[in-house]
């Protein structure tokens, strides 16, 4: 029989919450073990990821996706006025395993990109054109909300996880953004949809007592068109 004493017991606890803690504030996309591992779309094996292409048959054209962003995307078909074109390691393969990707948003005059949250990835804007109110909310129990204006050259980020928007406030003008986030893969929540759109079973009864209204305003709400929100 092994007898652990208080003070080994304690070290041994102390010494798995020092693990656990350092492992949490490394945790992000996977680190690459070579020096790329470009995308292979055709390949059946699925992985956390993509499997990487044969090196030998890699060429410069994996790492470059031309005129992706230099082109004001069409708002007029968007209900809430924003168009997101994003470059991941589906539409650039080369950013496969780099952890890293990027987007153009467009936004029409009082366009929006709804709140919404990027479970694997913090995001950093620049705004490239016009003027942008964006902001991200705390987690419970505060739900603080950190707001600002942005103007052309300003930047702004959002923590990973919390829920954020961007609204064009301006009636006339379309404002245009970049972003880049810190997965190749970061992932999109967007409250709206996720919370009307999916219905789950008894949803009405859940949801109205979580948002406090009656059952018909849900029922309106779940008959509304939800569109995804592309990044």
């Amino acid at each position: 029989m092994v007898v652990v004493s208080s003070s080994s017991s304690s070290f041994l606890l102390l010494t798995a919450l020092v693990v656990l803690v350092s492992w949490q504030a490394f945790a992000s996309d996977p680190s690459p073990l070579q020096d790329f591992c470009v995308a292979d779309m055709y390949s059946p094996v699925r992985v956390n990821g993509f499997a990487c292409k044969n090196p030998m048959d890699v060429n410069a054209d994996d790492f470059f996706k031309a005129a992706m962003l230099d082109t004001p995307r069409n708002t007029m078909g968007s209900k809430v006025g924003s168009n997101v074109t994003l470059v991941s390691a589906v539409q650039l393969p080369g950013l496969n395993t780099l952890g890293i990707s990027i987007a153009r948003i467009d936004y029409a005059p009082l366009g929006q990109n709804p709140p919404h949250t990027h479970p694997r990835a913090t995001e950093i804007l620049i705004v490239l054109e016009g003027t942008l109110c964006v902001g991200f909310v705390t987690s419970n129990p505060d739900n603080k909300l950190f707001s600002k204006v942005l103007n052309k050259g300003d930047v702004f980020v959002f923590p990973v996880g919390l829920i954020h928007f961007q609204f064009n406030h301006d009636p006339y003008k379309p404002a245009v953004a970049i972003v880049a986030l810190s997965s190749q893969n970061p992932g999109t929540i967007t409250i709206a949809n996720a919370v009307f759109g999916s219905k789950p079973p008894i949803s009405d009864d859940v949801l109205a007592k979580a948002f406090q209204v009656e059952k018909e305003t849900i029922d309106w709400l779940q008959a509304q068109f939800w569109e995804d929100n592309n990044y």
